[in-house]
């Protein structure tokens, strides 16, 4: 069953997150996601959207878990805490 990973977080350092993007596309290859939607322009229907705004499908919870602790993501997860402020990466079953 596929699940998705909902991020949503304020960016404070564009440069800096400038260097996460392509890194963690590669990884998530790796994995067999795929991203689904992001943007740095969302529009808020109910509440504030963050500045960047993305969902990703893995093919498995294991895969989207086991992605997240990869040793390869550690570096690239420090660069995004570092250049964002807030926000959120949930993990949401599909149906």
């Amino acid at each position: 069953m596929p699940v998705y990973y909902v991020n949503s977080y304020d960016i404070t350092n564009m440069e800096e997150y400038a260097r996460y993007g392509p890194p963690v596309a590669e990884l998530l290859k790796k994995y067999g996601a795929e991203i689904l939607a992001a943007d740095l322009q969302a529009i808020g229907v109910e509440g504030s959207p963050r500045t960047m705004n993305a969902i990703i499908r893995f093919p498995s919870e294991a895969a989207a878990l086991q992605c997240y602790s990869d040793p390869e993501y550690q570096p690239l997860k420090a660069i995004r805490w570092n250049s964002c402020s807030s926000g959120s990466m949930i993990l949401v079953h599909g149906l």
